[in-house]
């Protein structure tokens, strides 16, 4: 059983939100989709798209027992066991710091470390990919060695650039195109997440793995 309790709240008329608050790590995630799976075949369900510790589900037309749509996604979300997902492992060259990594030193001034630890430590770890969103493509992941963690930007940036490697909170994620971001990009890769003629258009699914390497640290 569940040691505390989901939150489902209306996005206008077509969609719902199931939260799943607790600790990001792998084992809940990997129940979110484990519901995604099931519920993605539900009769009212247009889509099912997992995110961080949540899951959005779609319907073509308003669903007219929302009190049982509820009940039934609270009762599966206790029923399920986490899904292990056999993905590929994908290796990333990473550039740190320079013109690509503009906030590496702030990173360097919450977390007290060099920029030689913060970069061996940021690709140490083996990367399950958690979650896409935030855009199409963009990878949140999991498993960042906790010494890094740093808090999201106070004022957002209006435009980071595509391939932007970046830290924020207890995450790290990779920006699959250009745009706004509140979290701490500390360096950049060449490679290319999302491609809109490609099927799947995503280059990596939830599953997956990525291990970062050091391609060069600019200081």
């Amino acid at each position: 059983m569940s040691t505390f309790q989901p939150r489902m709240t209306l996005l206008g008329t077509t969609a719902l939100l199931f939260e799943a608050p607790g600790a990001l790590d792998l084992a809940p995630q990997q129940r979110i989709w484990a519901l995604a799976l099931i519920a993605k075949d539900w009769p009212q369900v247009r889509e099912a798209v997992p995110g961080m510790n949540n899951l959005m589900l779609t319907f073509a037309q308003p669903p007219r027992d929302l009190s049982g749509l509820k009940t039934r996604l609270l009762e599966t979300w206790e029923q399920c066991q986490p899904l292990p997902r056999e993905g590929r492992i994908v290796e990333l060259p990473v550039v740190y710091g320079g013109d690509g990594g503009p906030h590496m030193a702030d990173v360097i001034a919450h977390t007290g470390l060099d920029i030689e630890t913060v970069c061996n430590l940021h690709c140490e770890p083996l990367y399950p990919v958690y979650a896409l969103g935030s855009h199409p493509g963009y990878c949140y992941l999991g498993g960042m060695d906790p010494r890094l963690a740093t808090p999201r930007r106070q004022v957002p940036v209006l435009n980071i650039g595509a391939g932007s490697v970046s830290i924020g909170g207890v995450q790290t994620g990779v920006s699959a195109s250009a745009g706004p971001s509140g979290w701490n990009t500390i360096g950049r890769t060449e490679m290319v997440f999302f491609n809109a003629e490609q099927d799947p258009p995503a280059m990596l699914q939830p599953g997956d793995q990525l291990r970062l390497r050091i391609e060069r640290i600019i200081r």
